[in-house]
């Protein structure tokens, strides 16, 4: 297989995320990003990589995701990367959604798009988008292998113990409800990628991976395989976050309902888009916090005190799932950035093997890192992640693989 290039979109309801990287040594070529679109301005960031050119930016009317393609490739083509180049492999979609179906990366066909389609019940508002791009890509390259990279897949292997709710059965099956976690690929690329920084094989190492963004999640990862994961039939279940209240009582539901006369919209809009670090201090932004802390604001503080808290106990238990723990990795924009949080994370587990190094927490860099001092019994590191690269290393691997076995 001479062609090397993946392009990699990830592909929302008003905006189209790309990259398009080199896998013969996982070079980024460029990268972009096209938001609000249907809007009255749109705006597409185009940044052409190892060229020297300068970032290029256009502000006007994009009506669709069509459009919007269109006008990433036309980006692409003026760097001489154009989607018609013989050396573009395949074209790698993040989906949010695969449910119980997909548990690989997987070529799209008709059945495919089917099977994502009537998954959007439970992903309403990440399948329809993801769908969209995917035909849209589809259409410009009818004859280009597409390949859809699930968030769910990597957590497919969680057991039935940590997979279901205690719910009856038949009506859990009925509706599809289940714990499938999100985030996988980070999850993926984190847990393997810290195994390296031990020098371990990722079948020899037990991790759990905090990725902790303005969506943030935890896995229990044991010998490269998810155990459990902190997300559940929606990214709402677990850690607290940016909007996002994470666990919370079901009876909280029906109280709002009952006593509250809120709607089921407004509960929805309520723990997803008005709760987290917004609702308990009116900001998510962790830098914003910590400054608010320093300065004596008791709100951030007891925002950030209540975030620690439910991270240290999805650490604890986590944990207690493993039963050996090799590792506790960081990543995401607030897990990657964020020393206090990472510090208070720990603190106080040192009879679990837990520390960290204040200078080396302190230092900032974009490599992984351990973070732990030497005599901790687990490691405690930085992993940055990168999904982009994850959904490009398996579209690569599953084309490359389906080349090699028609040439046998």
């Amino acid at each position: 297989m001479t062609a090397t290039r993946i392009l990699v979109l990830n592909s929302g309801s008003s905006s189209v995320k790309y990259q398009l990287l080199d896998m013969r040594d996982n070079s980024r070529l460029a990268m972009g990003l096209v938001e609000r679109i249907g809007e009255e301005t749109s705006r597409l960031k185009h940044t052409p990589l190892g060229t020297g050119a300068e970032p290029r930016e256009q502000n006007r009317p994009i009506a669709d995701h069509d459009e919007a393609l269109k006008a990433v490739a036309a980006e692409l083509s003026h760097d001489g990367l154009g989607l018609d180049s013989p050396e573009l492999a395949a074209i790698g979609h993040r989906v949010v959604h695969g449910g119980q179906t997909f548990t690989q990366p997987t070529v799209i066909d008709d059945a495919v798009l089917a099977e994502v389609e009537r998954l959007i019940p439970v992903a309403p508002l990440h399948n329809p988008a993801n769908l969209t791009g995917i035909r849209t890509a589809m259409a410009l390259r009818p004859d280009l292998p597409q390949v859809a990279v699930f968030d769910t897949a990597f957590h497919t292997t969680m057991p039935e113990s940590a997979a279901r709710y205690a719910i009856d059965v038949k009506t859990a099956d009925e509706h599809r409800i289940r714990r499938y976690g999100f985030h996988g690929t980070s999850h993926a690329y984190v847990s393997r990628k810290t195994a390296e920084l031990l020098g371990r094989a990722p079948e020899d190492v037990n991790v759990i991976v905090l990725h902790l963004g303005n969506g943030a999640s935890a896995s229990a990862v044991r010998g490269g395989v998810c155990v459990d994961t902190s997300m559940g039939l929606t990214p709402l279940e677990g850690l607290v976050m940016g909007t996002r209240s994470g666990d919370v009582d079901p009876a909280v539901i029906f109280h709002l309902m009952r006593v509250g006369k809120m709607s089921a919209d407004e509960i929805d809009v309520l723990l997803n888009k008005k709760s987290g670090l917004t609702g308990l201090c009116g900001d998510n932004d962790m830098r914003e916090i910590r400054r608010r802390i320093d300065e004596g604001d008791q709100e951030a503080r007891l925002a950030f005190d209540i975030y620690i808290h439910r991270l240290k106990k999805y650490i604890g238990s986590y944990y207690a799932v493993l039963g050996r723990v090799d590792a506790i990795a960081f990543t995401a924009g607030v897990g990657e950035n964020a020393a206090p949080v990472r510090e208070a994370a720990v603190a106080g587990l040192e009879e679990l093997g837990l520390a960290v190094d204040g200078e080396l927490n302190a230092a900032r860099s974009d490599e992984p890192r351990v973070i732990s001092p030497e005599y901790a019994r687990v490691a405690v590191a930085v992993v940055p992640t990168d999904e982009e690269l994850e959904i490009a290393r398996q579209t690569y691997a599953l084309v490359a693989k389906q080349a090699a076995e028609r040439n046998d």
